[in-house]
Order: structure tokens, then sequence, then C-alpha cells
């Protein structure tokens, strides 16, 4: 096996007493187009994270053998990868937001390389390539000719489990489950919230619950996922419904950080609790890409509106896997880099 997700992200660290499976997704819709997703990244130990922007035309590699999916991108995007071996989390110049997130229920198909298939890894990155709207992607995964293809964490016999959201422009939600060997695929306005454990049409039952006691008497305070699914559900729909861009994106920070874990947070009792790394804050009305992580002390951004993602241009990245300090806008920081590869078997 080649190197294969050797660390990802929102899930276990090398061992399985390091489980670290914590990250919380969340959808804004605000007035007159103003939709914004927001994300934190959640693990036990350091996760390197860099920033890259992908123009338009890139030739791709599902990663799995000569059976993999091959596609050219259609969109360009700006992406965050973890130890620059798979694309994390993103948005395409179209306004579609991609994000993976750890799933412990997660079974696969069987993968014998007779068959299509695409790396884990890539996921995100096939996702941002191809599609501009939720509908197109949820259409093309309905009856797509390939499967997504994990695998064992080197070093333990735990299989690398995760789930995957998107969104667009228009505020359309879906998120995408392998349960028992089979896809499923939750298409709908109102899926705004996306945590980790349990499956996702549990974690909306769970909400329910929750829903009918009202946020403004009690809320479940815990870092456990239903928890802050049930937190993050309320937050984002209590805001200030705005188009002011200010307000609206000070917001939704504010929720994502209400969801998150506090540094150097650990326990022996819970080891899947685990610190917030970095968070991402995605405007898809005006395609602006916030950032920040919990070990530098500014909030900065790209405004991929700007970025020349034409066949010509080449691919670039923001370095801040080395705790670089970076402030307001960052397209002009951004240098020429060769793209890495994605992890696969």
């Amino acid at each position: 096996m080649k190197k294969f997700l050797t660390i990802f992200f929102c899930f276990p660290f090398l061992l399985p007493t390091h489980l670290s499976n914590a990250c919380t997704r969340v959808v804004y819709q605000g007035p007159n187009g103003n939709i914004i997703t927001a994300r934190s990244m959640d693990w036990k130990d350091e996760i390197p994270a860099d920033i890259w922007l992908f123009p338009r035309g890139m030739n791709r590699n599902g990663a799995v053998g000569p059976n993999s999916v091959t596609w050219r991108s259609k969109y360009g995007s700006v992406v965050t990868s973890a130890f620059d071996i798979s694309s994390t989390d993103g948005m395409n110049e179209k306004g579609l937001v991609a994000n993976l997130l750890w799933l412990a229920e997660s079974s696969y198909p069987e993968f014998d390389g007779k068959g299509k298939g695409l790396s884990i890894a890539a996921w995100v990155q096939f996702m941002l390539d191809n599609f501009a709207t939720v509908t197109e992607a949820v259409d093309a995964m309905r009856y797509r000719d390939f499967e997504v293809v994990s695998a064992n964490i080197p070093g333990t016999e735990r299989l690398a489990t995760l789930h995957l959201s998107i969104s667009d422009t228009s505020g359309d939600n879906a998120i995408f489950e392998y349960v028992d060997g089979n896809m499923l695929i939750h298409h709908d306005r109102s899926y705004n919230v996306m945590t980790n454990s349990p499956v996702f049409d549990q974690q909306l039952a769970l909400n329910a619950y929750w829903k009918s006691i009202g946020g403004l008497h009690m809320l479940p305070g815990t870092n456990r996922a239903a928890d802050r699914f049930a937190r993050a559900s309320f937050y984002i729909n209590a805001i200030s419904q705005t188009d002011d861009m200010r307000i609206s994106v000070a917001s939704v920070f504010s929720v994502i950080r209400n969801c998150s874990v506090p540094f150097g947070i650990s326990s022996e009792e819970e080891p899947n609790i685990s610190s917030t790394r970095w968070r991402s804050v995605s405007d898809q009305k005006n395609l602006v890409y916030y950032f920040e992580t919990v070990l530098t002390p500014n909030t900065f951004w790209v405004d991929i509106s700007k970025v020349d993602f034409s066949e010509k241009s080449t691919v670039k990245k923001l370095s801040v896997s080395n705790h670089e300090t970076y402030a307001g806008n960052t397209n002009k920081l951004f240098k020429t880099a060769k793209p890495f590869e994605f992890a696969g078997i």
C-alpha cells in the first residue's frame, strides 16, 4: 500500500487510543443571497495545514491504481490541505463549498481494483473541480460509476471513516455518507449543520429533542458531537439576519467558535475530545475565504473573485503549517508551487 492518509483530518491519530474526531460545519442562510459556510478542524495533535489556489484545466487522478477516476478541473478553487496529502475544506469559483468530517459509523464497499475508484483524500477536490451547485453534485454522485475508497490508517487496524458536506450559493445543502457499504445522500436546504457521530439522520433526531426544549432555556455544553450539533443549530438561526457582510461574517465566526474545543483540552477518560486547530469561513456570495488558526493572532482571507483561475495560471500556495502570521487580504502572498499528490492506495 502506498502512503494512505498517514494522518488525516478529524480522525484518529496513529493509534486507536488517540481518537480525535471532533469537527463542526454550519451554514448561515441570510437575506439577499448571503450564504456563509463555516467549519472548525479539531485534532488531538498538531495538523499542518496549507492553503492552495488551483486553476481550471488541471488533470486529476483518483489515486487508487489503474482504475482511478480521472477528470480535468472545470472550476478553480481555494482549498485547505492536511499534511499536503488531501483537500479537506474549500470553495470553488462558483461558490460551492465542500468539507470532510469524521464519521465512525462509515462503512465502504469492498474495492478490488476492478471497478473505478476515488481516494477519499480527493473527494473534496472532485466536488470543487467539477460542480457549481449542490444539485449537480448530488445527481453525479447518485448516478456515479465509481466508489469512494478508504483504507486503514497505517500502523493501525482502524479505517479512515469520513462523511462529506457541500453547500452552494443558493443555500442548498447535501451530506454524503457511506453506511453498510452504501452511499446515503441527504439533500435539503435545511441541512445546514453537520458534526460527527452518529449518522446524519440520528443527528437530526437528537437535535429535534433540543429544539423542543428551546435554546434560550438550556443548551448542551459538552464537546460531544451531538451537543455541538445542537448548539450550532440553535445559534446559526439565532444570530442576526443581515446582508451586512461585516456583521454576518463576524456572527458566523462567533457561532463556529462557540462550537470549538478550547485549545489544550484533553481527557484520559474521553480521548476523543480534541482541541480546535483552525477554522474557515466561506463567504459564498462574495467569494471570500476566511481562515484562522489558534496559534496565530489574526484572521486573514483570500478574495478568490480576484484570483486568475485560467488554465494558463499556476498552482499557488500559502503556507500556514509553520504558524506563519498573516492579516487581511493575502492574495498577493501566495507563491507558485507544485501541487501535492493525493494520498491513495
